[in-house]
């Protein structure tokens, strides 16, 4: 069985919702980490688990990064963690994927479908065997229970329930170490 770990320092997970149903406002997490375990090379029996930190999303506005990480929103004080684990991985063709897992959010978990594109594999400069990936999903906020809204003097809502994913995702296989 091979391991891979997500190299954070050269992955992005980021999302985009409509705010004044005019505009996305865009945000990601900067402090976050996940493995992948395969037995192919292609990646199409893995199982992969990840975790975000809610106190590490940034949208860069300081004001709304805190009102995200209330109650409100996320409530980090009781549910630190965003968690996925995967259940499917589905080849749909050499380098597009179907993954297919369970994300919860503030303790609710529910199915959630991401678009996978496999862009190869390759050494780094130091010899360390990596993989890159963009991943891309929807879904509804109000399913995971961030339910804060408010509408406009005209009526109109502030904040749309539709959370579009992305995520540029680059792994690093582990190195077997041998103990003699």
């Amino acid at each position: 069985m091979t391991t891979w770990k997500i190299d954070a320092s050269h992955s992005e997970v980021g999302f985009k919702v409509k705010h004044l149903m005019i505009t996305n406002v865009s945000g990601h997490f900067t402090n976050f980490e996940g493995t992948l375990h395969t037995n192919s090379e292609d990646f199409h029996d893995a199982h992969i688990t990840f975790e975000a930190d809610v106190n590490s999303v940034t949208t860069n506005n300081r004001e709304r990064d805190e009102h995200l990480r209330t109650a409100d929103f996320f409530d980090s004080v009781q549910f630190p963690k965003i968690h996925f684990e995967s259940r499917q991985v589905i080849k749909v063709n050499e380098d597009h994927y179907r993954l297919i897992g369970n994300l919860t959010i503030r303790n609710q978990t529910h199915s959630i479908e991401l678009a996978v594109t496999y862009y190869g594999t390759t050494q780094d400069p130091w010899g360390q065997t990596k993989a890159g990936f963009e991943l891309n999903g929807r879904l509804h906020r109000s399913d995971y229970g961030l339910r804060w809204s408010a509408t406009t003097e005209a009526g109109g809502l502030i904040l749309g329930d539709e959370v579009k994913l992305h995520m540029n995702i680059q792994l690093v296989r582990e190195v077997a170490v041998k103990i003699a």
